[in-house]
């Protein structure tokens, strides 16, 4: 993995750089996130704020209470709708890349699954990473 390294969505209206390694990756299937990525989970890439720097563009945000009560921002592109990355009031100092918003995601090595309670039978999970039916303990 080369830092820093960058992302952005897929018509390139929002672009970013991330100048630090992420501090977690992996997937989430609660059902929240499979309705925002149109798929089965949301590969995640946990980083620093400190770490995360937009360099163009101006997202559309969506707001929605998540399972803890905390208000969960998911930033998409205006123009062609990609997700790009999101926040969360209970963890102001991360930004969770989507993994696909990343230019190169082919480093990218999940570490865990959570909220696997709302997994789709259809999906096949890696049997090699931690299960968690909810979100794990930090």
């Amino acid at each position: 993995m080369a830092v820093p390294f960058t992302g952005g969505c897929a018509c390139g209206a929002i672009r970013y750089e991330c100048t630090a390694e992420p501090l977690y990756m992996g997937n989430c299937h609660c059902r929240d996130c499979q309705r925002a990525t149109g798929s089965a989970y949301f590969p995640a890439v946990g980083m620093a704020t400190t770490a995360f720097r937009l360099l163009t563009g101006t997202p559309a945000v969506y707001e929605k209470l998540a399972d803890s009560g905390h208000t969960m921002r998911r930033m998409f592109c205006g123009q062609c709708g990609a997700p790009v990355f999101l926040t969360n009031s209970a963890r102001s100092n991360l930004v969770v890349l989507y993994a696909g918003s990343v230019d190169d995601p082919s480093w990218i090595r999940p570490t865990r699954d959570i909220y696997t309670a709302s997994a789709q039978p259809w999906d096949h999970l890696d049997p090699t990473l931690p299960k968690f039916p909810q979100m794990p303990p930090r």
